[in-house]
């Protein structure tokens, strides 16, 4: 039965909305997970419904909350409605409950709700961070991957393969699930599916994060799901959305080592420098070994995330603006940090301005992370040295080591507001 207070904010379509918005009819429904080998049920994805106002789809709703600033509001509406009703339910330790959440919102931290605190008590919660303008704000996705780690939680990065941030983002968020695009198990796989599926396997090769396919309906769904390295599935053919009735729990884990704190402190030289050779390089070194990485974006299938520190303006001439305005046509992200940079670098070009006393102005760095690329030359100016023919001197390191680029990377992504 429709409630009166909807029939009466509902009057227009923008009331409409807005009532949803403010969580008026709010529902959150509950799809079974289950370990694709045996069927069992071992989880619950909480997916925000409302039945009283069955034609707006859910993605009018968001859409209407981030246009009008009130997306952390839904969101925290939405994770506080799933908790209360898994809570009730008695859904326990034995099944994880899996909760979306919006990338470039605050996270719900438990030392400021009850309900949260009780529900880290008494659930095992997977937060999942949607595909949803990924890169809007960096800093903001990073600190709340943070949180969600500090507050003992694990992480999920949904619907790989649809937008090709997620998948250039597997390093940087380190997910403890990687939820596949339900193309990639529905659909005939494409090259660009094929590479997607390699990236991720990859990445699960080098992690042991768990691999969950959704969508699946049908036998050759199922087949094709594990044939791309899922474990864990959902859809239609293991049970719709509904309200929540736990049956018999079948206890399943993630793998040992997971859900590590990843630090986003510190500059890239603060990063690596402990960790890899440091050498000394004139400034022509610097130059060409910088220029390498560069190239390494270039011919990819799947252009990685390219960052650079080029200390001031005047290193980044109008070659190497050409340069990365073309990276940036393929590339999901590339960004630039340096003293008095215009605030137009280009299409695609994120521009990142230094005050002439940040530390990160004696540094030289250029980054390439992707699924398939990690690379990194970072170097530090040394102080009040010209080095031989008047010729600047750097500290430097050139790493392929994806755990060192990766990190490197967030400290500078933290930049990114």
């Amino acid at each position: 039965m429709t409630e009166p207070i909807v029939e009466q904010a509902c009057a227009g379509t923008a009331d409409f909305v807005d009532a949803a918005v403010a969580g008026i009819g709010l529902v959150p429904l509950f799809q079974p997970i289950v370990t694709l080998c045996d069927g069992k049920t071992v989880g619950y994805e909480a997916l925000a419904r409302w039945p009283s106002l069955a034609h707006l789809r859910p993605s009018v709703v968001f859409e209407r909350a981030a246009a009008s600033g009130r997306l952390g509001q839904l969101d925290r509406a939405c994770t506080s409605a799933a908790l209360s009703a898994a809570l009730q339910a008695g859904l326990g330790p034995d099944q994880f409950l899996m909760i979306n959440c919006e990338p470039g919102t605050a996270q719900l931290r438990c030392g400021d709700d009850e309900l949260m605190e009780r529900a880290r008590n008494e659930l095992r919660l997977v937060f999942e961070i949607t595909e949803r303008s990924l890169l809007r704000h960096p800093k903001a996705l990073l600190q709340k991957v943070a949180a969600m780690r500090s507050d003992r939680f694990a992480v999920a990065l949904d619907d790989v393969g649809a937008n090709p941030a997620s998948l250039a983002l597997l390093d940087v968020l380190a997910p403890d699930v990687i939820k596949l695009d339900i193309d990639l198990v529905q659909s005939r796989l494409s090259d660009r599916g094929a590479r997607t599926c390699a990236g991720v396997l990859a990445h699960r090769e080098r992690t042991g994060a768990v691999i969950l396919a959704e969508g699946v309906e049908t036998d050759a769904h199922l087949e094709r799901a594990l044939a791309v390295g899922a474990t864990l599935g959902q859809g239609f053919r293991f049970g719709a959305a509904a309200p929540l009735s736990p049956g018999t729990p079948s206890s399943w884990s993630l793998p040992a080592g997971l859900r590590r704190q990843q630090s986003i402190a510190g500059s890239p030289f603060d990063v690596v420098r402990h960790h890899s050779p440091v050498r000394t390089a004139r400034r022509s070194t610097v130059l060409a070994l910088s220029h390498h990485v560069e190239s390494l974006a270039s011919p990819a299938f799947d252009p990685p995330i390219l960052l650079s520190a080029l200390q001031h303006r005047k290193h980044f001439t109008e070659t190497t603006r050409d340069r990365y305005r073309k990276l940036a046509e393929r590339s999901v992200l590339v960004a630039v940090f340096g003293e008095m940079l215009p605030r137009d670098l280009g299409r695609g070009v994120r521009s990142v301005p230094l005050d002439s006393a940040d530390p990160l102005g004696n540094e030289w760095t250029v980054i390439a992370l992707g699924p398939h690329i990690s690379a990194a030359l970072i170097a530090r100016e040394q102080p009040g040295s010209t080095g031989r023919n008047g010729d600047r001197e750097f500290d430097m390191v050139l790493t392929y080591d994806r755990k060192l680029v990766t990190a490197a990377a967030r400290a500078l992504m933290y930049r990114l507001t």
